[in-house]
């Protein structure tokens, strides 16, 4: 088996190597990597400890080692097609150490950390839509509430086809940041509606857009729907809300079908809260890395907020990471009804920690288990009623079946034990 210092050098030296394209590529992705993030933080002295690194580095490595680095990057610079400034050869290094650990470990730049910045304090100055990749185009989720798109006529299923006259591709991460800009300013949108093929061109002004990851509707007299999109900072302010607005316009509310699929994680103490506010005791997360601070248990405090209301909840597998906390945490106590499909099993938690030079990383540093002692990376949870065909995203609840299949299930409270129930092929509106 290869050191972890052996391996690390390989990271840096395939980065160096490929430093172009990995700084070009690295994020393009068409959906949210799941991410369960801890607070971002700071070493408290980040000049002592970058001196520190650097020192630790220069004592670590073996004249070989050095050599072969040394040896990639003189060739590099003498041999590759185009020359390539020195700042870029060190970023696609930093990079290739960074993304050879795992899946989600990365080395950011200033505009990707400030990505991670805006989604964990939930709000970004933007028109306030989310959007996917499908079928070739960049298609409207939904316009949140009371953004400049929802004012501007955005309609959930409009198709994206050009952003300030520019043909936009199936690239969500690129669309995204051609409609984000400083608040007050303009940006026009050419779009396909989907239920009558028209274009038309809409002109929005940006603005602060708070980002509401939790909405509720009534599904029946004793019933209601929620869902939760993603865990930032304001989900768990949020979620108490849409409950306490539920259960005032429902008096006689008597069970729940939250829905978690294709709710991608984010921040892990939000992913908590919420499972808290559901339970009045029990255990919630533990996590085990190398670091103390790695090392920790969640429980539950005593009180919740929905005391007497049965729950049940939906996921697929883009369930993942934070959003596979809150689900496992629920079946494992006893508090509510898995309906779905296995989850995306992203059981690790990712820390974000600046660097001096404005940039940061994003490492991998504690694998959790769910309340039963699962450990769930890369295996997932299981519901304990899987419902049939493909995955699918969240709909209109009112015309969902998945939702429908969950309501069934919560009316009949099922006992516990997998089983199969099935699931109309959903409506996309």
């Amino acid at each position: 088996m290869k050191s972890p210092r052996v391996v690390l050098l390989s990271g840096v030296v395939a980065g160096l190597a490929a430093g172009v394209v990995l700084s070009r590529w690295v994020f393009v992705a068409d959906a949210p990597t799941p991410a369960t993030t801890s607070p971002i933080t700071a070493p408290t002295d980040t000049k002592s400890t970058t001196n520190g690194a650097a020192s630790m580095l220069s004592k670590e490595l073996s004249a070989d080692d050095a050599r072969r680095l040394a040896e990639v990057l003189a060739q590099v610079r003498r041999e590759y097609v185009d020359e390539i400034p020195d700042a870029k050869l060190v970023d696609g290094a930093m990079r290739g150490m960074l993304s050879g650990l795992d899946a989600h470990s990365a080395y950011l730049d200033r505009r990707e950390f400030e990505e991670i910045r805006r989604g964990a304090a939930g709000n970004y100055p933007g028109i306030g839509i989310e959007v996917s990749a499908e079928n070739g185009f960049i298609k409207v989720q939904r316009p949140l509430e009371d953004s400049p798109a929802a004012r501007a006529g955005i309609r959930a299923g409009d198709l994206i086809l050009r952003i300030d006259g520019e043909a936009v591709g199936i690239n969500v991460a690129e669309a995204i940041e051609q409609m984000r800009g400083p608040a007050g300013s303009l940006v026009r949108l050419t779009v396909r509606r989907a239920a009558r093929d028209e274009l038309v061109d809409v002109v929005l002004e940006r603005a602060r857009v708070e980002v509401h990851s939790v909405t509720g509707a009534k599904l029946d007299s004793r019933h209601a729907y929620l869902r939760i999109a993603s865990f930032s900072d304001t989900t768990p302010i949020d979620f108490e809300r849409t409950v306490q607005r539920l259960r005032r316009e429902q008096p006689d509310l008597k069970g729940l079908v939250i829905d978690l699929r294709n709710n991608p994680g984010g921040v892990l103490e939000g992913a908590v809260a919420v499972a808290d506010a559901m339970l009045d005791q029990g255990n919630i997360v533990v996590a085990r890395g190398r670091a103390a601070d790695a090392r920790f248990r969640m429980d539950a405090e005593p009180g919740q907020l929905l005391a007497g209301i049965d729950i049940a909840v939906l996921v697929n597998g883009a369930s993942a990471s934070a959003a596979e906390i809150v689900a496992g945490a629920l079946k494992d106590n006893g508090r509510a009804l898995l309906v779905g499909r296995r989850t995306y099993g992203k059981g690790s938690v990712q820390s974000v920690i600046p660097l001096s030079n404005g940039h940061a990383i994003k490492l991998t540093t504690s694998r959790y288990a769910t309340p039963s002692g699962t450990y769930i990376n890369e295996r997932g949870i299981e519901p304990d009623v899987t419902l049939s065909g493909p995955d699918s995203a969240p709909t209109d609840p009112s015309v969902d079946d998945e939702v429908r299949a969950a309501l069934r299930e919560l009316q009949r409270r099922a006992p516990r034990g997998t089983r199969t129930a099935e699931a109309k092929s959903p409506r996309i509106s």
